[in-house]
């Protein structure tokens, strides 16, 4: 086209810059990057604080899942890769959580043991809390001794000083847990029937065990964590060869082990059932 006038026109093309749409969505990226940080930084955390075999076998693991899953080693370091067959048994994630659990219950045992021994009061009056790691978990027992009145006056579920004082120093010690709690209360096997002859060692047991769980809720364990109230009369005896022994009259709390599925092997489903357990571990202080 020829130029009007004999003068050029001229063209100018401006280019306008596009605002990015709320800045391109690039904060979104960098928030999921400090979540998947954090997790990670939790999860090493957790694993720092298992004992040494249980490392070896997450590491076995993630150095190699097919060939663990199939009993494949991974060389001679973990970390190495490779698929020669070995006789290496893996280990059940079930397992694991049982470690995890074995050494909390041993930590806390030795904690409740330590702050009994050290109360001038429960001493004085030689209340026997006894305490160990069993084959069902963490049991706790309030055990009568001499007369068998220490704890609870005979044929009476209403507690004495060294029961209130004894609940409360073991309560304050299972309120830093998350794990369920089992109450059970027992008698001897001397017959014990009230005056109308509706009250006896079934009913003694239960009321005791019921006094116990109303002290241990008041000093910090929340709802939900008590499970279940057992009265079992004189059915579990703690002398089995001496029914009639004052060591029969006692109180047991109860922190069972967590009973993995055997289907729950990897770490998806065990995560859906273990999760108190995993918190806890996460709070504690890494050695």
């Amino acid at each position: 086209m020829a130029p009007r006038g004999g003068k050029k026109i001229i063209i100018v093309k401006k280019k306008v810059a596009g605002h990015g749409g709320h800045h391109g969505g690039s904060w979104k990226v960098a928030y999921a990057d400090f979540v998947t940080a954090m997790m990670a930084f939790f999860m090493v955390m957790w694993i720092l604080g298992m004992d040494d075999k249980t490392k070896q076998a997450i590491e076995g693991y993630f150095a190699n899942p097919v060939g663990y899953k199939k009993g494949y080693g991974a060389g001679s370091s973990p970390l190495s890769t490779g698929t020669a067959p070995t006789n290496v048994q893996k280990t059940p994630l079930r397992m694991i959580v049982r470690s995890t659990e074995q050494r909390t219950f041993e930590q806390l045992k030795n904690a409740i043991l330590e702050k009994v021994a050290s109360n001038d009061s429960l001493k004085a009056l030689k209340a026997l809390v006894d305490v160990q790691v069993t084959n069902d978990g963490l049991r706790i027992e309030l055990v009568e001794t001499g007369s068998g009145d220490v704890f609870f006056p005979l044929g009476s579920a209403k507690m004495k000083s060294a029961t209130m004082l004894a609940l409360q120093l073991i309560g304050t010690e299972l309120a830093t847990l998350h794990h369920p709690v089992i109450l059970e209360g027992h008698t001897d096997a001397a017959q014990f029937i009230s005056a109308g002859g509706t009250y006896g060692n079934w009913e003694l047991s239960a009321d005791r065990a019921n006094a116990a769980r109303r002290v241990l809720e008041g000093v910090g364990l929340s709802d939900g964590r008590i499970v279940e109230v057992r009265g079992y009369a004189a059915t579990k005896p703690r002398i089995t060869d001496d029914p009639l022994s004052a060591a029969n009259r006692r109180i047991s709390i109860l922190l069972p082990f967590s009973i993995a599925p055997d289907g729950a092997a990897d770490a998806a489903s065990m995560a859906q059932y273990k999760t108190d357990s995993m918190h806890a571990s996460l709070a504690k202080r890494v050695p």
